[in-house]
């Protein structure tokens, strides 16, 4: 079993790029398919999704536009239940197809706090891409959340964008925390 160390943290691979790839791929058809005929605005959450954004946006055919925001809420290895906008969205979405990409969702309070000060921009419509879902960690319902690429335990992850105090985003694998 291929073990790396971030920081004071031992972790194991938990999903290859090659896996990834394969998923994204997919998600993108299908995203070709939903978007026919129509130009999203693919907005992408920093820093932890540039990496998935650039891989998806490779398999989008359709005509579109990326952009990016930043928020933070994490402290550490878990949500400190705070966030603080750092970047802000776009200035016209309002009437557009919107697209946010995330790299992760575990509660769901950062989401929500981005789809609630989306929605007061008046977006044609908005749906939710995420890498990667923790559905039992999940404290707020998230009907936007259309496109999935993967549904894991709720344990701590790095790489492939997901960072441990800033480290380990630029691993082309993802790997979860191993018990000390």
């Amino acid at each position: 079993m291929h073990k790396i160390k971030v920081e004071d943290k031992e972790f194991e691979i938990f999903l290859e790029n090659d896996t990834i790839n394969k998923r994204i791929r997919l998600m993108g058809i299908q995203m070709n398919v939903d978007y026919e005929g129509k130009c999203p605005l693919f907005i992408g959450v920093l820093n932890g999704s540039f990496l998935f954004m650039a891989d998806l946006i490779k398999e989008i055919d359709v005509p579109c536009e990326i952009a990016f925001m930043r928020v933070a809420s994490y402290e550490g290895t878990s949500s400190s239940g705070k966030i603080k906008e750092l970047i802000g969205l776009p200035d016209i979405i309002e009437g557009r197809d919107l697209i946010i990409v995330e790299d992760i969702v575990d509660t769901g309070l950062t989401l929500t706090h981005i789809l609630k000060t989306i929605k007061e921009k008046n977006p044609a419509s908005v749906k939710v891409s995420s890498l990667l879902l923790k559905p039992t960690a999940l404290k707020y319902e998230i009907e936007e959340l259309e496109y999935i690429g993967f549904e894991i335990p709720n344990e701590f992850v790095v790489g492939y964008g997901l960072d441990y105090n800033g480290l380990g985003r630029n691993l082309t694998d993802i790997y979860r925390a191993t018990e000390a």
